[in-house]
């Protein structure tokens, strides 16, 4: 089961979270563990915003062109992106199937209770559900909302997104912004995102924190799944601290799996663990 990808304002917060929560463990500058890889070189995060201009029509870090008749006014989410993307332009959704992210206070808080929520499970939303917000886009996540494209085409456009790192994001971020004429709105966001981020992985230089070994994780004991160093998530963390986890092969059903015994020999110095619960029973 894939995790959701978000975007500038949640990975603002996971980073700086991260940041904090590690400083507890931070070693002294200069001081690294014999079984410590080299420290990567400092990554080059660009503080400049390029310009950005209202287009009907844009093509997404993935290839895909979606082409509209004019500015969306009306936007369903299928997927925490796009609930992240409608609040860093200063927009609400029509409806979302993350009522519980959308009423986070790092989105809308209690005003996110308004928006109403699509019914159905993740990767299976009640198609009349959507149809009756009449939306002028519908956006979810690519390899999971494929299947409801024909019956969602029927009546608005469905735009299929998934970052892979933190640029990918925020050129999301950036198409939705051409695609809703609210360019200031998008460039303020990226703006204050590649701030926040090169500002983090300055300290975590600085403090020395950049040589703790860190996973972020997920499953079971019996599966357990690691956001590697070729996932979003994993990629974030990657520029801020020592993370050894890539992708073991290219088959993306195995590629993030690890057992019990590979992590213990990566002797991490911190584990995040989360839980992927999409309904009641889990």
């Amino acid at each position: 089961m894939r995790a959701e990808r978000s975007t500038v304002r949640t990975l603002s917060a996971v980073m700086l979270a991260a940041v904090v929560g590690l400083a507890g463990c931070s070693a002294a500058p200069g001081e690294q563990a014999a079984d410590t890889p080299d420290i990567a070189p400092v990554p080059v995060i660009d503080r400049a915003t390029q310009p950005l201009q209202a287009s009907p029509t844009i093509t997404d870090p993935h290839g895909q062109r979606v082409s509209l008749p004019k500015a969306p006014e009306r936007i369903v989410c299928l997927s925490g992106l796009c609930d992240d993307m409608l609040v860093e332009l200063g927009m609400t959704p029509a409806g979302t199937s993350n009522p519980a992210l959308l009423i986070h206070p790092a989105l809308m808080g209690e005003q996110g209770k308004a928006v109403p929520a699509v019914q159905g499970s993740f990767g299976s939303e009640d198609i009349e559900s959507i149809a009756a917000l009449k939306p002028d886009l519908v956006i979810g996540l690519s390899g999971v909302h494929d299947s409801l494209r024909p019956a969602i085409e029927g009546f608005a456009p469905l735009w299929l997104t998934e970052p892979v790192n933190w640029q990918e994001s925020v050129e999301y971020l950036r198409n939705l912004g051409s695609l809703t004429g609210r360019t200031e709105q998008a460039m303020a966001a990226e703006t204050a995102f590649r701030a926040k981020l090169a500002d983090a992985v300055q300290a975590t230089r600085d403090s020395g924190q950049v040589r703790q070994k860190v996973v972020l994780m997920y499953g079971s004991a019996e599966s357990i799944g690691v956001d590697t160093s070729d996932s979003l998530k994993g990629d974030l963390l990657a520029q801020l601290f020592t993370y050894p986890f890539p992708a073991r092969g290219a088959d993306v059903e195995t590629a993030s799996n690890y057992s019990v015994e590979e992590l213990l020999a990566k002797q991490p110095d911190v584990a995040l663990v989360y839980s992927l619960l999409f309904s009641p029973e889990d």
